[in-house]
């Protein structure tokens, strides 16, 4: 006998809220343990039923739509109740699951992990995926990862963020090749005295570089650069090394400030400043390990 409440079958109230939650059929079906099809079916059904559009297809995943918010706000307090009851014998010998994070290489490496090793001490368990921030959040839409560290601001109502960090940009370069610049000229916002110095940049297009340029010169930079590398650890060990100068964020290379490796070619009063988001998905199912690892890069960042 197929369980009601209310007219509503119980089994695709279920697949909604995974679908909800998870941001796509097909990690969906995952969760519940049903084809893909089989999901489908069952939202449309429900649909039927309601007389409303719960989701809008699209190129990657789906969007909840206004109805699909308010039964989701309805549904999920109850039906989490009822899982917990259900699973009540074996949730408290099952491990959580780990922890699905994702964000930047050189911020997850440099920051992020080392403020939740003393979780890892304590049986949380991480899954860390590194990549650029368009890609990552699109993930988090899908249900790929749980939090997500992005250096761009998360758009959408499927999304909620929070402020992490504010990341300082700052213009470096090895002491040897400092020296040959003419930094008087630097300081009257002339970025001619660095034409013949190699630019190394994050990307082709020089990102970093041009909004330095912009912010701090007030002029387009309009440069080739000398070494195009995807990782701003390997840029600080280029620049560490006399290859040129880049712009690099001042929470990576505080060390090699501070033991004179690298010199900061200028001081501006106004820095470039970049804020950093802590995202997750809203609706996503409520887990203790989610939410340590949230609480603990929140405090962190407080101090970054």
């Amino acid at each position: 006998m197929v369980e009601r409440a209310g007219g509503l079958d119980l089994i695709q109230l279920r697949t909604f809220l995974a679908v909800y939650r998870a941001g796509s059929v097909t990690a969906a079906a995952r969760l519940v343990g049903l084809s893909q099809p089989t999901v489908t079916a069952q939202l449309q059904m429900l649909e039927k039923c309601l007389g409303r559009q719960l989701f809008e297809r699209l190129p990657r995943g789906v969007a909840p739509t206004a109805a699909a918010e308010e039964l989701a706000a309805r549904l999920a307090g109850p039906m989490d109740a009822l899982e917990a009851v259900a699973g009540n014998a074996t949730h408290a010998a099952r491990a959580q699951p780990p922890v699905r994070l994702a964000g930047p290489a050189e911020m997850l490496a440099a920051l992020a992990l080392p403020a939740l090793a003393p979780l890892i001490a304590r049986d949380v368990r991480l899954t860390v995926t590194t990549g650029l921030a368009e890609d990552l959040l699109a993930g988090l839409r899908t249900g790929q990862y749980d939090l997500v560290v992005s250096v761009i601001r998360p758009r959408g109502r499927t999304v909620q963020a929070e402020a992490l960090m504010d990341e300082e940009f700052v213009l470096v370069a090895a002491p040897a090749v400092a020296a040959r610049i003419d930094t008087r000229q630097l300081l009257r916002s002339d970025p001619t005295a660095l034409a013949a110095v190699p630019l190394l940049s994050y990307a082709t297009d020089l990102p970093i570089l041009r909004r330095y340029w912009r912010h701090v010169f007030h002029t387009r930079l309009d440069a080739e650069p000398a070494v195009v590398a995807a990782d701003l650890r390997a840029l600080t060990a280029l620049v560490v090394a006399g290859a040129g100068i880049s712009v690099l964020p001042r929470y990576l290379i505080a060390a090699q400030l501070d033991s004179g490796e690298l010199t900061a070619l200028l001081d501006p009063a106004d820095p470039p400043i970049n804020t950093a988001f802590l995202a997750r998905r809203i609706g996503a199912p409520a887990l203790p390990d989610v939410d340590a690892v949230s609480n603990a890069l929140l405090v962190a960042g407080r101090g970054w």
